[in-house]
């Protein structure tokens, strides 16, 4: 995400290191290289051109203290512009209503349908929310087949009406099956086209019209840069859209759309795509997104997923078992699901500081725990709670059972128990001992 981006601002801040003061000149030839570096991105010339000068009025009047170099401050002063740029605050989806009636909209292709059970799945699983999808797209019987699979893969209502080829219609009955059902969130997905067209437009303000929603949300594409922005002014000066939802920003994407569609629009961007699982999706907070470009990292969002996937009962019995050596496979394999739901894992390991430049090139195989659960499955339940009686012909009736080789077994054994001895002395306290000894190695 933004790895270009992260890489050429950091190079325009390597002017100022080494500096004794921040002067005109350096702070000159470092907005050179940060304008470059925001045009590179897609940035829009204008916009560009403003931030940077914003920035140079800014780093011109600082007087530079002692415990802070000019490039630190310099850091600083990008990070609170890009802050602005991008919408200062985060700004919360409107969901007080009952039912609350979310309208998407955006062109064939954005993924509008994708994340409309994307966003079906958040509601429902971190807001509590009983979420309805509504079916609007008539044109495309695949858009209406896709959303059927994807609810029921989430286990979420999709409301259809065969032989109903008006959307209009469709999204006022889908509205009112939500009343009678005791849905308190409709969600209704819309028709698009390759581009934008008066026909579509007409359409999607009468569904507007009828059902009076309470969140328009414009579904765009990040990968089309600066397209994505045009495309978003034009369906705002028709809709007059809430919000924005940035999608496919995982993919080798230059970022431009993500930093200037609020600036442009004026309207917030509240949810990015970051990945192709159904949970992919992530609300957008401007400071974090400015922490990621300047490869900060955001450990806030990346704690918030653990805590997603938390239980405090189970983590109570974890840490009981684990004080008792009663750590087992069925428990290993249990943190292997919870790391599993936290999302993708190039995505994630982005996020911890320090970490997005190492993994940049990083071919991270999102099915990497695939063969040790096969390894665990191959296990009969007795061997999964005591690995301790896993002898020699187990380890290899278990290798021929997981199609993989004994070495493997025995790789992965070894790492079981290494894991169970680390999580033992946490879990009773020996953490500072252990750290002491690793020290004195």
């Amino acid at each position: 995400m933004f790895q270009s981006l992260t890489d050429n601002l950091e190079r325009a801040f390597k002017i100022l290191k080494g500096q004794g003061r921040i002067t005109e000149i350096n702070v000159a030839e470092t907005m050179k290289a940060v304008r470059k570096s925001l045009l590179d991105a897609d940035v829009n010339y204008k916009i560009a051109k403003e931030l940077t000068d914003n920035i140079k009025q800014k780093a011109l009047g600082q007087n530079v203290l002692t415990a802070v170099s000019p490039n630190q401050l310099m850091v600083k002063i990008v990070h609170d512009e890009l802050v602005q740029l991008m919408g200062s605050e985060h700004t919360e989806l409107n969901v007080k209503a009952n039912p609350s009636i979310i309208l998407m909209s955006g062109l064939q292709g954005s993924g509008k349908t994708t994340h409309s059970a994307k966003l079906a799945h958040f509601l429902k699983t971190r807001r509590s929310k009983k979420v309805l999808l509504v079916a609007g797209d008539v044109y495309r019987p695949a858009a209406i087949d896709q959303l059927k699979v994807l609810g029921e893969q989430i286990q979420v209502d999709v409301f259809t009406e065969e032989g109903n080829n008006n959307p209009v219609s469709l999204a006022k009955k889908g509205v009112e099956y939500a009343k009678t059902m005791g849905h308190n969130v409709v969600i209704i997905d819309t028709a698009g086209r390759l581009a934008i067209d008066e026909e579509m437009m007409q359409e999607i303000g009468n569904i507007k019209d009828a059902v009076h929603p309470h969140e328009i949300l414009f579904v765009v594409d990040a990968m089309t840069g600066q397209d994505a922005v045009n495309t978003a002014k034009a369906f705002n000066d028709k809709l007059n859209f809430d919000g924005v939802i940035l999608t496919k920003l995982d993919g080798d994407t230059r970022g431009g759309a993500a930093l200037t569609i609020r600036y442009v629009v004026q309207k917030p961007i509240k949810f990015v795509g970051v990945g192709e699982k159904i949970e992919d999706l992530d609300e957008f907070y401007p400071a974090r997104m400015a922490d990621r470009i300047l490869g900060m990292g955001d450990i806030v969002g990346f704690v918030e997923k653990a805590q997603e996937q938390y239980d405090e009962k189970e983590a109570q019995l974890l840490q009981k078992k684990l004080a008792k050596d009663q750590f087992n496979f069925n428990d290993f394999l249990a943190q292997i699901n919870q790391i599993k739901k936290m999302g993708n894992m190039k995505n994630l390991m982005s996020m911890i500081p320090g970490m997005g430049k190492a993994v940049e090139n990083m071919d991270i195989d999102e099915n990497a725990f695939k063969g040790i659960e096969a390894i665990i499955g191959s296990m009969t339940p007795e061997e999964r709670a005591n690995p301790a009686i896993i002898n020699g012909s187990r380890r290899k009736r278990i290798a021929a059972g997981s199609g993989t080789t004994i070495q493997d077994v025995n790789k992965l054994i070894k790492q079981f128990e290494g894991t169970r001895k680390m999580m033992k002395m946490v879990a009773t306290g020996g953490i500072k001992n252990t750290l002491k000894n690793i020290q004195h190695r």
